[in-house]
């Protein structure tokens, strides 16, 4: 497949700041980005590699905020190619990006749901994203009073919640999941008479476990302890099922179907941004991007559903896949 709008001016400007670094350009792609998405990557890369005659692309998990600062930073092979992202990309990033000289391509390549999961052998969890909010959030509203989080045991939210410790592990606020969950369950489930701004403080008095960017590591430790729970993606749920399981939210449980039907509510979309002034440059870029946007791996029987991926409707994929091609770039919302 061949691009059909390039940039020649911004591809000199590229192949200008390696010269002037006296470096070689890359041979080797560079992605980094949401831990979500991650696992869709290194799956495309991987096939890339095993199939095309480029290197296979180094993929990091840097959180869909740490990618896109180090995305936005410029062009030149000191700076990402492609950043994955569990978010959409904030007006604020695109301004970033274009002051320095880095135009964002966006591809969105199909949905994934937030989930609350615990150890097999734990105790089964159904809440609603209110419960939720009251259990997470800084302060709450008890009596009319806006205080700091009294709540110790998911029974003192409500007596037919699991009398256990509140242990949530979660993701920083670099993660796109981070993102996704403040605007889904803590934003949404607000408590009147709490401010606007305040609504997605999350409580810092240990109830609350900063847990980094490895989802794989949340699952290592919810097996260690049953009475914990953990946020993440779907596709990480699905990919660990036989260590962990999902809890029903507002009476839906996380599936597949539920996520892709719009019944599961918190849900979102999921992305990746290819810098248009490095493709030409830095080898294989638009060649990644068609594998990655091939029927066989993001379609509805894509090798990617077997990861986790909820693909987009036919006619979406078709859309974005035309953007990618055209190097269309990312718009402001």
């Amino acid at each position: 497949m061949k691009f059909a709008q390039y940039a020649s001016v911004a591809a000199l400007v590229v192949a200008g700041t390696v010269a002037a670094t006296g470096a070689q350009a890359r041979d080797q792609i560079s992605i980094v980005g949401s831990s979500t998405v991650f696992p869709f990557a290194t799956a495309v890369a991987e096939r890339f590699g095993q199939t095309s005659d480029f290197p296979t692309p180094v993929v990091e998990s840097t959180g869909s905020g740490g990618g896109l600062k180090l995305f936005c930073e410029g062009v030149g092979e000191g700076t990402p190619d492609i950043t994955n992202a569990s978010r959409r990309i904030k007006n604020s990033e695109i301004d970033k990006c274009m002051a320095n000289g880095a135009t964002p391509v966006e591809v969105k390549v199909g949905f994934d749901g937030i989930v609350l999961a615990g150890a097999k052998s734990g105790a089964d969890l159904s809440v609603s994203r209110d419960q939720i909010f009251a259990a997470l959030a800084k302060n709450v509203v008890v009596d009319g009073q806006i205080i700091a989080n009294p709540y110790v045991n998911w029974s003192d939210i409500d007596p037919s919640l699991p009398a256990s410790k509140i242990e949530v592990l979660g993701p920083p606020p670099t993660s796109g999941t981070r993102d996704a969950f403040v605007e889904l369950v803590m934003e949404e489930s607000c408590q009147e008479g709490i401010e606007e701004d305040a609504c997605g403080e999350i409580r810092e008095d240990g109830a609350f476990i900063d847990a980094g960017e490895n989802d794989n590591l949340i699952v290592q430790k919810l097996e260690a302890n049953p009475a914990a729970v953990g946020i993440f993606g779907f596709s990480f749920l699905d990919q660990n099922a036989d260590k962990i399981k999902g809890a029903t939210v507002d009476g839906v449980e996380p599936t597949f179907d539920a996520i892709a039907d719009g019944d599961y509510p918190v849900s979102r979309s999921l992305y990746f941004y290819v810098k248009k002034e490095h493709v030409g440059v830095i080898p294989g870029i638009q060649e990644y991007v068609a594998e990655f946007t091939n029927e066989a791996a993001w379609g509805d029987e894509g090798y990617l559903t077997e990861k986790g991926l909820i693909p987009l409707p036919a006619e979406a994929r078709a859309e974005f896949k035309s953007d990618a091609e055209n190097l269309v770039p990312a718009e402001k919302m």
